[in-house]
C-alpha cells in the first residue's frame, strides 16, 4: 500500500508568479507544521526528528523557492523563526486511483438530470467528485473563492441588525438554489445548511467539503463585524450527517 503523503502545492506570493509542487517528505512534514505556527530551527529538528544537518539542507531549498522565509529571533539574534512565505493552495493524492460512483454517469443522471438540476450544479458537482477521485484537493482555493464571494454580495443581504442580516442570507441561499440554512444566535452564530448544493451528492469521506460556502459565509461575517471570523463546518453530509452545520465566531483583535 502507498503511504506516501499527498503532494502540496504552493503559490508565490512576490511578483514572481507560479507555483512550487512539494515532494519530499521531509519537506512536507516542516511545512505542515510551519503552515500552523512559526518555528526556530531547534524545534523544527526536534519535531521532524531529523539531523540538523538534514533539516537545514532541507529549509536552504525551500527559501530559495520562496516557498519559506525567515526572520532573526528579536531576543537572540543567533536564532532565526521560519515562517511561510507563500500561499498553500492545495495537495494531490498520490495514493492508488480509485473510481467513485458519485464521478459515473448513472449516477449524475439519476441524480441530477433526472431531477432538472440547473447545469451549474451538474458542472460543480461533477467538478468535485472528479477532483476526489483524482485526490486532488482544492478547498484552500474553494475557500477563498467564496471569501470573495461573500464579500461581493453582502451589500445585497445587508441589515444593521443582525437577525434581519442573517434573514437576508437565508433568502438569498433559497432564492439561488443553494439550499435552505437556518440561523441561531448564542455565544457563537450557528448556521444549519439543508439539501446543500455543495456537498449534498458528495461521497462520504468523513470529512467536511463545503468549503465554498465556508469561505461565503467568512466574507459576509467579516464584513459585518468588520473583524476577522473563524467559520468552522462541524457537520456535512460528507461526514454522514443529515445537514451542514457552520460554526463563526468574530475574532477580537
Amino acid at each position: 500500500m502507498n503511504n506516501q503523503k499527498p503532494v502540496q502545492i504552493f503559490s508565490n506570493t512576490d511578483e514572481n508568479f507560479g507555483v512550487n509542487v512539494i515532494k519530499s517528505p521531509v519537506k512536507l512534514t516542516i511545512l505542515e507544521m510551519l503552515r500552523d505556527s512559526e518555528m526556530e530551527f531547534d524545534e523544527i529538528v526536534s519535531n521532524t526528528g531529523k539531523s540538523k544537518s538534514t533539516v537545514s539542507v532541507h529549509l536552504k531549498s525551500l527559501r530559495e523557492s520562496g516557498v519559506i522565509s525567515y526572520r532573526v529571533h528579536p531576543v537572540d539574534n543567533r536564532k532565526k523563526i521560519f515562517y511561510l512565505n507563500s500561499k498553500y493552495i492545495g495537495s494531490v493524492d498520490v495514493s492508488e486511483p480509485k473510481e467513485l460512483e458519485e464521478a459515473q454517469s448513472d449516477y449524475l443522471i439519476k441524480n441530477i438530470v433526472d431531477e432538472d438540476a440547473e447545469f451549474s450544479t451538474l458542472l460543480f458537482h461533477t467538478l468535485r467528485a472528479m477532483l476526489i477521485q483524482e485526490g486532488v484537493n482544492i478547498d484552500p482555493i474553494l475557500q477563498s473563492t467564496g471569501n470573495s464571494i461573500g464579500r461581493a454580495i453582502f451589500d445585497k443581504v445587508y441589515d444593521d441588525d443582525l437577525e434581519i442580516f442573517m434573514q437576508n442570507i437565508g433568502n438569498f441561499w433559497q432564492e439561488k438554489g443553494l439550499g435552505r440554512i437556518t440561523f441561531e444566535i448564542g455565544q457563537n452564530i450557528k448556521i444549519t445548511a439543508y439539501d446543500c448544493f455543495e456537498c449534498g451528492l458528495l461521497p462520504k469521506t468523513g470529512k467536511p467539503a463545503c468549503y465554498l460556502d465556508t469561505g461565503i459565509l467568512e466574507g459576509l461575517f467579516t464584513e459585518f463585524f468588520n473583524l476577522p471570523v473563524s467559520v468552522i463546518e462541524i457537520q456535512c453530509y460528507t461526514m454522514g450527517d443529515e445537514k451542514c452545520m457552520f460554526e463563526v465566531e468574530p475574532l477580537t483583535q
